[in-house]
Formats: structure tokens, C-alpha cells, sequence
């Protein structure tokens, strides 16, 4: 049906009639797959959650370190990279803001650093299509730009705030000037259609993160797991971590919930809640892992000559001069209002990723998609601050709007000026170009950006504040030396001495991952799937 060799005219009815059955098969065994990745993403943050969900809320419920404007943006990172969901770290803090825990002015960096950390996802979903070098290239730099993004704006927003309190300043008057009051209940588009297949294996205990994030003693043998799927927990009281010989067979149980959608039982499967979290985890992996190669396997399949053009052109879009910047406006609405539906933003940049390395979708129009999925993201705080007291509403809706103003101040700042639009672009293809090169660097970039750089601030700050600004003035002086450099050596070299018109001065260590790519590739990881 969707050769080319062979015109539809010139086709016997017998192979039309095959060709549209195996191509509507195709269809719902790709929408199958999708149904079942996004599931197994909301299986993953489950995972982290039940691994990470005391300590989040220990750590937000220590506000005597978060009056350091610095570790609350690094805690901001840290419990969203963990947890994989920026909602439910900004619900925390809307929360804790509600209940006169947080004053708005502590809780706005940490709302800035889950921006960060809620793009770890798209990252690791990125790195599934590995195999391929030049479909790893465009996907890593589909899923790095909204890193880039993300990062730039904090860089710009975070010091502008500290010294003149824009955002607190701005969503303050807003909500002086109306007389708003809440009270309905939070609504969750996304957990409609998953909450039938997800809650079939395990239910999570939301309430445990928001009373130890309130400092509110738990019952003694509390879990981050309320119920458990009834075979799950058969397959799990006769299995430990020591000796998972007959893992499949977890595999199968965690299958069997999902599609029968079994009935529960108290979770009393004698699992700690961090041997828990690491089955699912591990499991929600190679659920995603699998369906994300079969879906992208099918639509590599669907998608030749004219039905691939026509998709592209519709994706793609442009509109003639004067109105072509109008396209990336409208992507941006697209983006908001689908990431609004879904409720997640890592869900709609994780399922947009690998159609961009497909080639599929631009790198250039996945850049305002995913700003209008920053934007969407926002509507879920909004609505968890109007479901708060009406005597506390005010607070928890400016930190709401805090995350709004924060995302639309960025676009502003990144999208309209083409200047300035390149530059998130630059860096993504810069990153997906190295781990296409240098595989190995894209499990380092996501190690370092979203936890050991953070870790080691956070333990910095526990040191001494003024050894952590220290280590932080360092990094940035360095990062502009070299980029003010860099461009200099581009476009003004006769300005630069002779010395810095070149990096070769520098040992190769210092100017190219080449050397280390000898040592990951031999002794780290497997050669054949780093060449």
C-alpha cells in the first residue's frame, strides 16, 4: 500500500485489500505500543517515587538549608530528576506553600530547578535508539533542547530574581488585583486513560511524600506502596533481589497485571520500598525499552515515499513570506495544548523524541513544541494551588503563576529574536552530535547534569555556603572564558592573541573526549555498541 514501486492504480484488488488490512494492523499495534509507553512512564516515575519519595519530602521539609536560594534550585533538580515528574515536585511545594511551610520567595528556585530536572526523561528515552548513529544524533538533540532551554533560562532568570524579585514582584500584583477562591479537586486528563492499566500493578501512597514534606511523624512500617496487583505480590513474596533467577517470571506477572488488570492486596510482600522501586523500575524500562523499539520499528515501516513526505510537510509546516514566523507560534500553542491534555510534559516530549530521530520532526520544530509543553505543564500546579484552603489560595496560586511567568519569560527571552533562537538550537545539535561520536557521553551527560553536579553543590553548600559560590564562580568564569573564546576564534581571530587562536596549547585531555573514548569503550562499557 505504501510502495512506491508499484502505483495503487496498477495494484490487484486482492492486493489492496491485503495491503489495507496489514497496514491497519500496523496502525493499531503502533497506537498499542504508544498506549503501553506512556503507561510504562508513568510505571517509571512510580519507580522513582517509591525509591525516592521519603527522602524528597525529608529534604523539602527542611527549610532551614532551603533559605539558600542556591540549594533549593539544586534540591528543584534533584527531587524532579528522582521522582521524573515535575508536577509532582511543584505540587509539593504548592503544597507546603499553601500550608505556610514555604514562603514564596524560598520556593520559587526550587520551582525553577524542576524545570531542569523534569528533562531527564525525554534524555534516557533518547537513548534507546542508540544503535543507529544518525537517528541518535537527531533524537538526543530533540530531547537536549529543551536541557539547553531550560538551563539558559535559569542561568539568565535565576540571578534577575535574587536581585530584583521579578517573578515574585509580577505574580504578587496579579494576584492582589483578583479576588480568586478555590477548592475543586485537581484534574488529572492523562491518569483517565493509564490509571486502568497502572493502578492494575501497583498503587503509590502519595500521601507519604506530602506528610513528611509537612514534618508530619508516619506510622511506624509506612510505605511509599499502598496496594499491590494480587499476582505480583504471589510472584514477589517467593523472590528476592539476591536471587532473582527467575526474573522473567516478574516480567510475566507485571504483563499479566497490566493486561487483566488483577485484583490488589496490601502491599505485604516483605520488599523494602527500595527493593520494590528497583523491580519496577527495572520492569518499567523494559516496557518502554521494548515497545519503543517495536512502535518505532513499525512506523519506520509506515512511513516511506509519499505517506513520509505528507506527514513531514504537515508536521513541518510552513507558511510563505512575510507569515513564515507563524509556524513556530502555533507549534508552541500545540505543544501547550497537548501537553495540557496529557497532563505531562515528559510524556509528550518523550513520545515526540523518537520521531525526531526518525527524522520525522525537525530539530527546528521540535524546539517550540517543546516550549508550548512547558508552558501545558503549568496548568497542573495552577489547578493543585485552586484546589488549596481559600485562606492560604493567594500563596499557592502566585508560586503556581511563579512556574507560568518563569516558562513564558524564557520564550520570550529565547524564541522570538532568531539570534537568540539559535543559540538553544546550537547547543542541542553540539551535544547530539558529540554522543552520536562518543555514545558513551550521553550516560555521562545525564550522570553529571541531573545528579552528580547537583550532589556535589548540595554537599558543597552543607559545607560552608561560601565554598559552594566559590566552586560555582569558578565553573561560570571558566564557561565564559571558553565560549566568549570560541567565538572569537570563529569570527575575530586577529582580536585574540596568537596563542588562543587554537586550543591546541592545551593537552588532548583537556580539548577532546578522544582519550577518554579509549578507556569507556575497553574497560567500561560494551565495544561493540559504542562503535
Amino acid at each position: 500500500l505504501l510502495d512506491n514501486s508499484t502505483k495503487w492504480s496498477d495494484k490487484t484488488t486482492k492486493e489492496k485489500i491485503f495491503g489495507t488490512v496489514f497496514i491497519i494492523v500496523k496502525i493499531i499495534l503502533a497506537v498499542a505500543c504508544l498506549y503501553l509507553f506512556i503507561c510504562s512512564i508513568s510505571m517509571l516515575g512510580d519507580g522513582f517515587q517509591i525509591l525516592a519519595g521519603k527522602t524528597a519530602g525529608e529534604v523539602f521539609s527542611n527549610d532551614s538549608f532551603l533559605s539558600n536560594p542556591l540549594t533549593g534550585l539544586i534540591i528543584g533538580i534533584l527531587v524532579t530528576a528522582l521522582v521524573q515528574s515535575s508536577s509532582t515536585s511543584t505540587s509539593i511545594v504548592i503544597t507546603m506553600v499553601a500550608s505556610g511551610i514555604l514562603p514564596v520567595h524560598i520556593a520559587i528556585p526550587i520551582i525553577m530547578g524542576s524545570n531542569i530536572g523534569t528533562s531527564v526523561t525525554n534524555t534516557i528515552v533518547a537513548m534507546t535508539q542508540s544503535l543507529d548513529k544518525n537517528d541518535f544524533r537527531r533524537a538526543f538533540a530533540g530531547a537536549t533542547v529543551l536541557d539547553v532551554f531550560n538551563l539558559l533560562t535559569v542561568l539568565v532568570f535565576f540571578p534577575l530574581e535574587r536581585v530584583s524579585g521579578y517573578l515574585e514582584v509580577t505574580t504578587g500584583a496579579i494576584i492582589d488585583s483578583f479576588n480568586i477562591q478555590g477548592g475543586s479537586d485537581t484534574p488529572d486528563l492523562l491518569k483517565v486513560l493509564t490509571d486502568p492499566v497502572v493502578l492494575g500493578i501497583v498503587r503509590i501512597n502519595d500521601s507519604v511524600i506530602s506528610l513528611t514534606a509537612q514534618d508530619i511523624p508516619l506510622e511506624a512500617g509506612s510505605s511509599m506502596i499502598d496496594l499491590w496487583c494480587e499476582q505480583t505480590t504471589a510472584i514477589l513474596n517467593r523472590t528476592t533481589l539476591v536471587n532473582l533467577k527467575n526474573n522473567h517470571w516478574i516480567i510475566k506477572t507485571f504483563m499479566y497485571c497490566l493486561i487483566f488488570n488483577a485484583k490488589h492486596v496490601d502491599a505485604n510482600t516483605g520488599l523494602s520500598d527500595l527493593e520494590a522501586g528497583i523491580i519496577i523500575l527495572v520492569t518499567s524500562l523494559i516496557i518502554l525499552t521494548s515497545c519503543l523499539i517495536l512502535m518505532v520499528k513499525l512506523l519506520n515501516s509506515m512511513m516511506h515515499g509519499t505517506v513520509s513526505r505528507l506527514i513531514k510537510k504537515v508536521i513541518n509546516i510552513d507558511f510563505k513570506y512575510p507569515f513564515g514566523w507563524v509556524a513556530g507560534y502555533i507549534a508552541i500553542l500545540v505543544g501547550a495544548g497537548l501537553t495540557f491534555v496529557v497532563q505531562s510534559s515528559s510524556v509528550f516530549t518523550s513520545t515526540l523524541t523518537p520521531l525526531v530521530g526518525m527524522g520525522m520532526i525537525s530539530l527546528e520544530r521540535m524546539y517550540p513544541l517543546t516550549l508550548g509543553a512547558n508552558i501545558g505543564t503549568t496548568t497542573t500546579g495552577i489547578f493543585a494551588a485552586l484546589a488549596s484552603d481559600p485562606d492560604r489560595l493567594e500563596y499557592s496560586l502566585q508560586i503556581a503563576l511563579v512556574h507560568l511567568f518563569f516558562n513564558v519569560s524564557g520564550i520570550a527571552l529565547w524564541y522570538p529574536v532568531p539570534f537568540l533562537r539559535r543559540i538553544p538550537l546550537k547547543g542541542a545539535k553540539a551535544l547530539g552530535n558529540t554522543t552520536a561520536e562518543y555514545r558513551w557521553f550521553a550516560v555521562l551527560y545525564i550522570l553529571f547534569v541531573f545528579f552528580l553536579i547537583p550532589l556535589l553543590l548540595l554537599g558543597l553548600s552543607f559545607a560552608d555556603f561560601w565554598a559552594m559560590m566559590s566552586f560555582v564562580i569558578l565553573v561560570l568564569a571558566i564557561l565564559f572564558f571558553v565560549t566568549v573564546t570560541n567565538l572569537l576564534q570563529t569570527h575575530r581571530p586577529q582580536w585574540l592573541p596568537a596563542v588562543l587562536r587554537s586550543w591546541k596549547f592545551l593537552p588532548e585531555w583537556m580539548r577532546s573526549l578522544r582519550p577518554y573514548d579509549t578507556f569507556f569503550t575497553k574497560y567500561l562499557l560494551c565495544q561493540c555498541c559504542c562503535k
